[in-house]
C-alpha cells in the first residue's frame, strides 16, 4: 500500500457480528481490502477455525502478506471464482461469507490508480492492475452508443447521451489519458448536479464498474454464497450505491421466497417450495458517528441472510 494510504473499514463490527462467528466456523471474506473485516474475524475464531479471503487487487494481495496467521489463506482471485477457489482448497461448505462491495478507500486516494477526479492521473481503474482493459483504453474504442449505455446504466446519469457524444468529439482531438481530461469533459455537460457534488461522479462510478465488471462479478457471486453456505450459515454483504443494493436485495428476498407457483393450482401446503434462506433483520446503515468520521460510509447498506 502506497505509504499514507489508510482504509477505515466500513461497518466493521456490524459485518462482523452478523456473521456471528463461531470458533471452530469456517469463514471467507471475499473483498479482502486492507483487512480489517478479516482482522475481527480471526479475532473471534478459535484455533480449529479458518479463514479465507480473495482479493484480486495485487496491493490488496500484499498487505494480506502482512497476517501470519496458520489460519488464514489469501487468494489473488476475484470473488466471482469463490465455488472454484473453495474447491481448490478442498472445502464444501462454510458457515459463513462476507462481501464488502465497491473500491477501497486506499484505491480511491492513490492518485496513480486513476479512480478519483481528484488527481490529475492516468486512467486506469482497474482493481486488478495485473490485467485487463484500462479505462482509457476503453475510452479510445467504444463507440457513442456503448458510452452513452455504460454512463447512462452503470452511473445512472441523465446526461449520459452529450457526455458520450463530447468523450467521441473530445478523442478526435487527443487522447483521453488523464482523470482531470475526463472530468473537463463532463464537467461541460452536466448542467446541474447535487450540491457538494463533482459533475465527473456518475461518469467516473459507471466507467469504472464497467471496467471492473462489477455488476456481472456479483451477479455470479450471490448463488455461490448460497451454494457454499451450511445450513444456519450467513452472507453479509455490503453495498455502496443503488445498482449493487438493489441486485443484492432482490436476490436476497428472491431466495428467502423460494420458487413461486402458478396461480391456483392445487398443493398441499407441506409441497409448497421453502426458500433457501431467511432474510437476518432489516438492513443496518452506518451510525451517524461513522458517517461523521468517515463520510464515505453515508452510502452503505448492509444486508444479510441466513441459509435455511
Amino acid at each position: 500500500m502506497s505509504e499514507g494510504l489508510v482504509h477505515a473499514t466500513v461497518l466493521l463490527n456490524e459485518a462482523v457480528e452478523a456473521l456471528r462467528v463461531k470458533a471452530d466456523g469456517i469463514y471467507v471474506d471475499c473483498t479482502f481490502g486492507r483487512g480489517g473485516h478479516s482482522r475481527l474475524i480471526l479475532e473471534k475464531l478459535g484455533e480449529r477455525g479458518r479463514l479465507v479471503a480473495l482479493d484480486k487487487d495485487p496491493m490488496a494481495v500484499a498487505a494480506a502478506r502482512e497476517i501470519g496467521d496458520a489460519r488464514f489463506q489469501l487468494q489473488h482471485s476475484g470473488f466471482e471464482h469463490l465455488g472454484e477457489v473453495l474447491r481448490g482448497l478442498g472445502i464444501e461448505k462454510v458457515d459463513g461469507v462476507l462481501l464488502d462491495l465497491g473500491v477501497s478507500s486506499p484505491q480511491l486516494d492513490d492518485e496513480s490508480r486513476g479512480f478519483s477526479f481528484r488527481f490529475d492521473a492516468p486512467l486506469d481503474m482497474r482493481m486488478d492492475t495485473s490485467r485487463g482493459q484500462t479505462a482509457a483504453e476503453w475510452l479510445a474504442t467504444a463507440d457513442e452508443g456503448e458510452l452513452a449505455e455504460v454512463i447512462r446504466d452503470y452511473g445512472e446519469e441523465r446526461f449520459a447521451r452529450q457526455i458520450a457524444r463530447a468523450i467521441v468529439a473530445a478523442r478526435q482531438e487527443r487522447a483521453i489519458l488523464t482523470t482531470k481530461q475526463l472530468s473537463d469533459i463532463v464537467a461541460q455537460c452536466v448542467r446541474t448536479r447535487e450540491p457538494g457534488k463533482n459533475p465527473a461522479t456518475r461518469t467516473f462510478q459507471a466507467v469504472r464498474i464497467y471496467i471492473n465488471r462489477e455488476l456481472e462479478e456479483l451477479e455470479s457471486v450471490l448463488p455461490q454464497c448460497v451454494d457454499h453456505l451450511k445450513a444456519g450459515g450467513r452472507m453479509a454483504v455490503i453495498s455502496f450505491h443503488s445498482l449493487e443494493d438493489r441486485m443484492v436485495k432482490h436476490f436476497m428476498r428472491d431466495m428467502a421466497q423460494g420458487d413461486k407457483l402458478p396461480k391456483n393450482v392445487p398443493i398441499r401446503a407441506v409441497d409448497v417450495p421453502q426458500g433457501k434462506m431467511r432474510l437476518a433483520g432489516k438492513p443496518i446503515y452506518a451510525s451517524a458517528e461513522e458517517v461523521a468520521a468517515n463520510p464515505r460510509a453515508r452510502s452503505a447498506v448492509l444486508r444479510v441472510a441466513e441459509r435455511m
